[in-house]
């Protein structure tokens, strides 16, 4: 594997592009085309953190406001070619970093364990970078797909 950068977005279109590019890689995590063009649309206003191996986009990461407080990683993916090799974890160190100059905490919203073993790797993700469940809320989304969050303090 060639040197990986991380780099923050700033044009509007190229986050929507990275955006796109990715999640379309990801049909396990994000089967729903109105939820994905929702946060493909999102991304435009949010700022977003892209991982690249030479000029591959290989992964990206966005930060949304929850509160004044807290932020929320509002989405995030890395292609599957490139799971399970620290892209992830380099993604959301950027965005800690940035997100401790305006907040106290982090929070993430996923499908609560147990329903699909894709959600259940995303959880493990988050508990190994130090994020821990907060409260699952049954029926936010659907009741096919129970809500967790999962919190850190920053």
């Amino acid at each position: 594997m060639e040197k990986i950068e991380i780099i923050k977005v700033t044009d509007k279109n190229e986050k929507s592009e990275i955006v796109r590019d990715v999640l379309l890689d990801l049909p396990e995590w994000f089967g729903l085309p109105e939820s994905t063009e929702e946060y493909i649309e999102d991304a435009r206003g949010l700022p977003l953190w892209v991982a690249k191996e030479e000029e591959e986009t290989i992964g990206f990461v966005t930060l949304k406001e929850a509160t004044k407080d807290c932020g929320d990683v509002h989405c995030t993916g890395v292609k599957k070619a490139y799971h399970r090799q620290g892209i992830g974890h380099l993604l959301m160190s950027e965005l800690v970093e940035e997100a401790k100059t305006q907040y106290e905490y982090l929070q993430v919203k996923t499908v609560d364990e147990g329903h699909y073993k894709e959600y259940d790797q995303t959880i493990a993700f988050y508990r190994n970078f130090g994020f821990r469940k907060l409260e699952v809320f049954p029926t936010l989304w659907d009741e096919w797909n129970p809500c967790l969050i999962m919190v850190m303090k920053i």
